[in-house]
């Protein structure tokens, strides 16, 4: 006897697929009446959105002739049908008539496209269900179920997207039209940062802000304040985003090395102004207590999602940020650190060359399909420390090849003042003088070395860092952090 499943899934096999064939036969009619149609309709639709085959030859046809420059109408059309006799079990060249006099005005062709692509984006999800259905069955045992539901999810992430956005492949006018578009947006903003901002005034004035489709690398030896700058960074973005003084957006935090607890932490206390190590040890006064209650009220609803898994793969990482943008819409993702995210396909026999290789494409690839900025964190080669001049280059990136490559932005954060303090002579002698009035004159300061922006200039940013709240600020001259609360 059947089970309720299985005639369920025969009912649904005996239905005919989701189609529309007057509004395939409308649209195409009206694109051979008007080829201008064509160009306000392909950033929904594509060829293999129509169900009809002959449909999808007809539509595919056209776009050759009109790419040759060229007039598509049903005369010029007939030419090419009257050699593949595709078109005589339908009516022939009487057929392409027909579909002229079926045409429908621009507004109309419009919805019928978005009409096309709906039914085809339920087939999709059909194609999509027999597939998880066949690969859930079928796939060896060897493999583990996370890789399919990243898969599925990987899939399920590009037909939601598909037909949302302009192709991969513009017209010269297109593209001018957006440039022209980004500086209208950068002149009516009366400010040069026309991404994300960061609130670091000097910072966002070089990048121009964060940009969509961009891989940003932030790169320093331990101590020097990675963390501390990408997560105030986060920070920053999700609370402009909150605040509406940005669009809105999410930010996604993935933190390979620190737990999501000691990241809250780490913001927490650049907020409340209470050492962190103070919070992390309880020597806090009760007036350090309602203060910190306070800090965390007015930060609790800001879009920044943490996620701390460790030894995550690139694979994983994009696909949990797919779904985070479904749910929440997504402005940056940060990754703590590189060197600690893993290849799709891990292997023990790969070159460690070849894994960053692949991870920092993978984070490229994202960032474009995404349309959003990457920012990655980097660690640098012991070398650094073997010089007289601390200053990072970019040759001390490690697996540099890959990285400097792929990469938008390259930027090396350096504070010579932790280089000097542990270089510091014995106390009482002329050389600790000398070496107090150095500390004294570059106490609290940060150099943030642009060293790659494949779009601007490169060169040097000073910041402030307030070493106890692991907080970095705009640099002024009397050697004080700004306020961007």
């Amino acid at each position: 006897m059947a089970t309720t499943a299985q005639i369920n899934l025969n009912s649904t096999q005996m239905k005919e697929m989701p189609h529309n064939l007057e509004a395939e036969q409308g649209l195409l009619g009206a694109i051979l009446l008007n080829n201008e149609i064509l160009f306000d309709i392909s950033e929904i639709i594509d060829v293999d959105h129509f169900y009809e085959e002959i449909h999808k030859k007809i539509y595919e046809v056209i776009n050759k002739i009109i790419a040759k420059g060229q007039l598509a109408t049903p005369i010029t059309l007939k030419n090419y049908f009257e050699i593949e006799k595709s078109l005589e079990e339908i009516g022939g060249s009487n057929y392409l008539a027909r579909l002229a006099n079926a045409a429908v005005s621009l507004d109309y062709a419009k919805n019928y496209a978005q009409i096309i692509y709906d039914l085809a984006v339920r087939r999709s999800l059909y194609d999509l269900g027999g597939k998880l259905s066949f690969t859930a069955i079928e796939s060896s045992i060897d493999v583990n179920p996370t890789d399919l539901i990243e898969d599925a999810e990987k899939d399920l992430y590009q037909i939601s997207e598909k037909g949302t956005q302009a192709h991969n492949v513009q017209t010269f006018k297109t593209s001018l039209e957006e440039a022209v578009e980004l500086a209208t947006k950068a002149f009516e903003k009366d400010s040069s940062v026309v991404g994300l901002s960061t609130n670091f005034t000097d910072l966002d004035q070089k990048l121009g802000g964060l940009h969509p489709s961009d891989l940003i690398i932030i790169a320093g030896r331990p101590s020097m304040g990675k963390t501390s700058l990408a997560t105030n960074i986060a920070f920053n973005v999700a609370k402009n985003a909150y605040n509406k003084t940005e669009k809105e957006s999410s930010v996604l935090f993935f933190s390979l090395e620190m737990s999501s607890e000691q990241l809250a932490t780490r913001i927490l206390s650049e907020q409340a102004k209470i050492s962190s190590n103070e919070i992390r040890k309880g020597n806090l006064s009760e007036n350090d207590l309602d203060t910190l209650v306070d800090a965390s009220k007015k930060i609790l609803e800001i879009p920044l999602f943490i996620d701390d898994t460790p030894a995550i793969n690139i694979a994983t990482l994009s696909s949990r940020a797919r779904r985070l943008k479904r749910k929440h819409g997504l402005g940056v993702i940060i990754v703590d650190y590189l060197q600690l995210l893993r290849p799709a396909k891990y292997s023990r026999n790969e070159s460690r060359v070849l894994e960053i290789s692949e991870i920092t494409q993978g984070l490229k690839a994202l960032a474009k399909e995404m349309n959003i900025p990457i920012i990655a964190l980097s660690q640098l080669s012991r070398q650094v420390e073997q010089r007289e001049d601390k200053k990072p280059l970019l040759s001390d990136l490690r697996e540099s090849g890959s990285i400097e490559q792929d990469s938008d932005v390259v930027m090396f954060i350096y504070r010579e003042e932790y280089y000097l303090e542990k270089a510091a002579p014995t106390p009482g002698t002329a050389d600790y003088i000398e070496w107090q009035q150095k500390m004294d004159e570059i106490h609290g300061q940060a150099d943030l070395l642009i060293s790659k922006q494949r779009h601007g200039p490169t060169g040097t940013i000073k910041l402030s860092f307030e070493s106890k709240y692991t907080r970095f600020g705009n640099f002024i001259s009397n050697n004080q952090s700004s306020i961007y609360d």
